[in-house]
C-alpha cells in the first residue's frame, strides 16, 4: 500500500465522529490561535502609548535671564499635553507620588521649582545642569519603565537642545558685539597712535619749554635773593622813615596845639602886617632910586618903631600887670617883626652905604617878598584852618609811612617764602625737565607700541567673526545638536508585530505540529503489521501532519494579512518558506514521536524551548548566555528566523538559501530516522505491549 493511501487512512479516522472532526478542526486551528492572537495582543504597542495614564508634575516657578522671562516647565508642559505619546494627567507632586505608588499612573515626570533658573544660569557665572525628575514603578509595568527612559530620553535631549539654542545665540552675538567693539578698538588704536604722534610733538616742546623754564628759574631765584635783600633795605628804611614822620607829627601836633589859637585870634592883624610889609616891599621896589637917600632916615625909623614896640611890650607885658594876656603875644611877634625890619633897615642901609649890593637882585627879592607878604595877608583869614589841614597832611603821612612800613615788613617775609619758593621751583622745574625729556623718549616707544596695537587689533577684526542673525541662526541650531542620529533603516518594520513575526510564527507551526502528532500517530499501525517498507511507513505518518501543517500555515498567514495588517516583502516567498519550515517540523516531532513514544513528547517542547531561547527572535543571541550562542547553529528554528526575516520586512535572501538547505537536510534526515524506528517498530517487543510511560 502506497505512502499518501496509507496517510489517507490516518486522516479518514477523523470523520467517523463530531468529536475526532472538532478535533481536526482544533488543531487546524491551533497555530492560528497561537500565533495569530499572539501577534495581534501587541501589534503595535507603541502605537496606542497615549492611553496609558501619567502624572505630569509643574513645579517651576520660571527664571529672568538677559531682562527676558523664561518658563521652561511651561514650555514643555504645553508640548506635551498636547502630544501623543502618553496620557498625560497634571497633577501635584503629592498626587503623583501616591498615584505611582498605588497604580493609578504608571510613571511621573516632574519639573522642580528651579527647572528654569537653572537653565538661565548658563548665562551667568555659574551654569548648572537642569533636571527633569522621572519616577517609575517596576511592580506596576517593567516594559513601561523601559519606554519612558527612551521617550523622556528625547525629552531630555529636545529641551538640552532649546537650553544651548539660547546660549550659543548669546555666544555668537557676544562674537558681533567683540568684532564690533575690537573694530572700534582697532580705530581708537589708530587715532591713539596719531594722538601719540601728537603728544611726542607737544612734549619735545615741552621739554624745551621746561628748559627754558630752568633757565628762567634760577633767574627768578636769583632775583628773588636780590629782591629779598632789597626788601629788607626797603623795610629798614621804611621803618627809619616810618619813626621820622612819627617824630614830624608829634612836633607838628605839639606846635599846631600853640599856634592855632593865636593863628584864629590874630588872623587879621597878622593879615594887617603881612599887608604892610608887602606894601612897604613894594614901596622900597618903587623907590628904590629913592633908597639910597631914604636908607638912613628909614634904618632910623625902623630902628625907633622896633624901639617903641618893644617898650610897650615892656611896658603892658613885662613891667606891670597883664590887663589884656591875649594881646602879649600878638605883640611879642610885631616886636619881633619890627626888628626884623629894622635889621633888613640896617642892611639896606649897609648896602646902600657900600653901594656893593645887586639892585637888580635887591628887586627881585622885593618882589618875592611882597609876593609872600600879599600870599599871607591873604591866607592870613585861613591860617588856623590850613595849619589843621597841614597837620591832617602831616599826620596822614605819618599813618601811610607807618602802612608802608608794615608793607615793607610783609613785602620782606612774602619774599623770604618767595625766595624758598623759587628755589624749590627752580628744583621742581629741573625735575620736570627731566621727567619730560624721559616722556619723550616713552612717547616714542609708546607711539611704536601704539603702531603694533593698532595693527593688532585691526588684523584681529578679521580674525574675529561677525555673525548676521540668519547665520547665527543656523550655527546655533548646529552647536545646539551638533550630533544628529541619522537613522536610516534598510528595510523596517512598521510596526512592533511585524517584528516579531520572524519569531512567533515558527514558534506556532511548532505548536501546531507538536498538537498534531497528540492527535495523530506518527507511524501508522497497520503498516506495521502489514510488514511495509519503512520509508513508506514514514512518508504514510508525515504527510497528513505536513498537510495539516501546510492548511495551517495558510490560515494563519491569511489572518495576519487580513486582520493586524502583516506586509511581506516577498509573499509567495514566504508562503512557499513556510511550506518547507512546516514539513520540516513535522518531520522532526515524528521523528522524535516515533523513536521516543510518550517521552518523545517531553523531548518536542524541550526542544521548542532550546530553540525558542537560542533563536535570536527577541535580542541579538551574542546577548545569551554562551550556551545559547553554542547550540544556536545546530537548531532549524534559528534559520528559519532569520528567513522569514529577509522575506517578510526585505534585504538579501541569501539566509534565506541557506535556510532552504538547512531545513531541507533536517527534513531528509529526520524522515530518514524516522525509517530508522519504523523499521524497528516492525518488531514488537515486550517493552511495546507493556510501555513504562503512556500519555
Amino acid at each position: 500500500m502506497r505512502s499518501p493511501r496509507l496517510a489517507a487512512l490516518e486522516l479518514r479516522r477523523f470523520g467517523r465522529g463530531r468529536l475526532p472532526r472538532a478535533a481536526l478542526a482544533a488543531l487546524l486551528l491551533l497555530p492560528l490561535l497561537y500565533g495569530a492572537l499572539y501577534l495581534w495582543s501587541f501589534w503595535d504597542p507603541y502605537g496606542r502609548l497615549d492611553r496609558i495614564p501619567v502624572a505630569l508634575v509643574n513645579d517651576d516657578k520660571g527664571a529672568t535671564a538677559d531682562g527676558k522671562h523664561i518658563a521652561a516647565g511651561d514650555e514643555i508642559t504645553d508640548k506635551l499635553l498636547t502630544s501623543k505619546v502618553f496620557d498625560w494627567h497634571e497633577v501635584s507632586a503629592e498626587e503623583a507620588d501616591r498615584g505611582v505608588e498605588d497604580g493609578t499612573y504608571y510613571l511621573s515626570l516632574r519639573m522642580p521649582a528651579d527647572f528654569s533658573a537653572r537653565i538661565a544660569s548658563s548665562a551667568g557665572d555659574s551654569p548648572e545642569t537642569g533636571a527633569l525628575q522621572v519616577r517609575t514603578n517596576d511592580a506596576n509595568n517593567y516594559i513601561v519603565g523601559q519606554i519612558s527612559r527612551t521617550v523622556f530620553s528625547e525629552v531630555r535631549t529636545a529641551a538640552s537642545a532649546n537650553a544651548s539654542r539660547g546660549f550659543l545665540d548669546r555666544i555668537f552675538i557676544s562674537f558681533s558685539d567683540l568684532h564690533d567693539r575690537t573694530a572700534e578698538a582697532a580705530k581708537g588704536a589708530a587715532d591713539l597712535r596719531d594722538g601719540i604722534g601728537k603728544a611726542k610733538k607737544g612734549s619735545k616742546d615741552l621739554a624745551d619749554g621746561l628748559k627754558d623754564a630752568k633757565n628762567g628759574s634760577t633767574k627768578l631765584a636769583g632775583g628773588l635773593v636780590k629782591l629779598d635783600k632789597g626788601a629788607g633795605d626797603l623795610e629798614t628804611g621804611s621803618r627809619q622813615v616810618a619813626d621820622g614822620t612819627q617824630l614830624l607829627a608829634d612836633k607838628v601836633n605839639g606846635v599846631a596845639a600853640d599856634v592855632r589859637p593865636f593863628l584864629k585870634d590874630n588872623g587879621r592883624a597878622i593879615g594887617d602886617t603881612a599887608r604892610l610889609v608887602a606894601d612897604s616891599s613894594k614901596t622900597v621896589r618903587d623907590n628904590l632910586d629913592l633908597l639910597v637917600k631914604a636908607a638912613p632916615t628909614a634904618a632910623a625909623a625902623a630902628h625907633t618903631a622896633a624901639d617903641d614896640l618893644t617898650a610897650v611890650h615892656r611896658t603892658r607885658c613885662e613891667e606891670q600887670p597883664v590887663s589884656d594876656p591875649a594881646v602879649c603875644p600878638p605883640l611879642k611877634r610885631a616886636v619881633t617883626a619890627a626888628d626884623d625890619v629894622a635889621a633888613v633897615a640896617d642892611d639896606v642901609n649897609v648896602l646902600v652905604k657900600n653901594q656893593n649890593g645887586d639892585l637888580k637882585k635887591l628887586r627881585a627879592q622885593l618882589t618875592t617878598l611882597e609876593k609872600q607878604a600879599k600870599d599871607l595877608a591873604a591866607r592870613s583869614p585861613h591860617l588856623d584852618k590850613d595849619l589843621e589841614a597841614a597837620v591832617k597832611k602831616v599826620n596822614a603821612l605819618n599813618t601811610g609811612a607807618h602802612k608802608v612800613a608794615t608793607g615793607a615788613d610783609r613785602l620782606h617775609t612774602g619774599l623770604g617764602t618767595a625766595k624758598t619758593g623759587s628755589a624749590d621751583l627752580n628744583t621742581g622745574v629741573g625735575k620736570l625737565k627731566k621727567g619730560a625729556t624721559n616722556l619723550d623718549k616713552g612717547l616714542v616707544r609708546l607711539k611704536d607700541g601704539s603702531a603694533t596695537l593698532a595693527q593688532g587689533l585691526g588684523d584681529g577684526v578679521d580674525r574675529i567673526p561677525d555673525y548676521g542673525k540668519k547665520d547665527r541662526d543656523a550655527r546655533t541650531e548646529v552647536m545646539a545638536d551638533p550630533v544628529r542620529l541619522a537613522s536610516q533603516s534598510l528595510h523596517s518594520a512598521p510596526n512592533y508585530g511585524t517584528g516579531f513575526a520572524p519569531y512567533f510564527i515558527p514558534l506556532s507551526l511548532w505548536v501546531g505540529a507538536m498538537v498534531a502528532y497528540m492527535l495523530i500517530r506518527p507511524l501508522s499501525g497497520r503498516a506495521l503489521a502489514a510488514g511495509a517498507p519503512a520509508w513508506r511507513i514514514a512518508l504514510a505518518g508525515w504527510l497528513p501532519v505536513a498537510g495539516i501543517g501546510l492548511l495551517q500555515t495558510a490560515a494563519l498567514m491569511s489572518v495576519l494579512h487580513w486582520g493586524p495588517g502583516l506586509d511581506m516583502a516577498h509573499t509567495a516567498g514566504t508562503l512557499g518558506f513556510l511550506a518547507l519550515v512546516t514539513c520540516c517540523f513535522a518531520a522532526i516531532v515524528q521523528w522524535l514521536n516515533a523513536c521516543f513514544g510518550a517521552a518523545g513528547r517531553i523531548l518536542v517542547l524541550a526542544l521548542l524551548m532550546l530553540q525558542l531561547t537560542s533563536a535570536g527572535g527577541t535580542y541579538p543571541v551574542q546577548t545569551s548566555p554562551g550556551f545559547f550562542n553554542a547550540i544556536h547553529p545546530y537548531l532549524p528554528m534559528s534559520y528559519v528566523v532569520e528567513g522569514l526575516r529577509r522575506l517578510i520586512t526585505g534585504g538579501g535572501l541569501g539566509p534565506v538559501w541557506q535556510g532552504c538547505a538547512v531545513l531541507a537536510a533536517f527534513t531528509a534526515g529526520a524522515l530518514a530516522l524516522t525509517a530508522l524506528s519504523a523499521r524497528r517498530k516492525q518488531m514488537w517487543t515486550l517493552e511495546r505491549l507493556h510501555p513504562e510511560l503512556s500519555l
